[in-house]
């Protein structure tokens, strides 16, 4: 066993890097899902699904 851990030590330490990156992204996005902010980060006036995505928004301000 110890032997596999030091053939493979610098896998071991990028794959932990990698899944590290990847959920702090997940629960950035979760963060901001909650928050009520827009996950596309475009224009909604080009957007065709704007109706759709911001559709409570519109209605609550009303």
């Amino acid at each position: 066993m110890v032997e596999w851990l030091a053939a493979n030590w610098v896998n071991i330490i990028i794959l932990a890097v990698v899944g590290g990156l990847i959920a702090l992204a997940v629960i950035v996005m979760i963060k901001d899902k909650k928050a009520g902010k827009s996950s596309c980060g475009c224009n909604c006036a080009n957007c065709a699904m704007a109706g759709k995505c911001h559709s409570q928004t519109k209605a609550n301000k009303s």
